[in-house]
């Protein structure tokens, strides 16, 4: 599969995504999301008065925030071939099979294994650094690579 994704690549003159711009783009994503949890949830994280309160605020609203992040995830895929932190870094999300943004279930797909690879302490990311096609659990489940746009 490795040749034939090489392949794919050169013919098409695409080049695979830089882990660096990868976990950039990540780290752009998590803070956006974050920052949109703490404006939504803000009259309950100005009420908390410990870091303890805080935390509990926190992991009363895992559920809704793991929700928000497949939902943010998927619809960007699917509708821009990126989330805003890949569009920041110019890098984007291919299905192999059309080299076109991912259609919604593939996009959905994506987005929850990504959530569940984060829950397994981000395994599916640390794959990702070591296969040679950079892709991480959810990309190999939805059958995409993340390209330089």
């Amino acid at each position: 599969m490795r040749e034939d994704i090489q392949e794919l690549l050169n013919r098409e003159e695409l080049t695979l995504a830089p882990i660096k711009k990868r976990a950039m783009a990540f780290f752009i994503d998590e803070m956006l999301l974050s920052l949109l949890l703490i404006f939504a949830l803000w009259d309950s994280f100005s009420s908390a008065k410990t870091v303890e309160a805080m935390i509990q605020v926190t992991n009363s609203f895992v559920l809704e925030y793991m929700f928000m992040k497949i939902v943010y995830q998927a619809f960007f895929v699917m509708q821009y071939g990126a989330t805003i932190g890949k569009i920041v870094m110019k890098i984007r999300v291919i299905d192999i099979q059309n080299l076109a943004n991912p259609n919604v279930l593939v996009a959905l797909n994506r987005a929850i294994f990504r959530v569940i690879s984060e829950m397994l302490f981000y395994l599916g990311f640390l794959w990702g650094m070591l296969d040679p096609n950079r892709q991480s659990w959810h990309d190999k489940t939805a059958r995409t690579l993340v390209v330089n746009a």
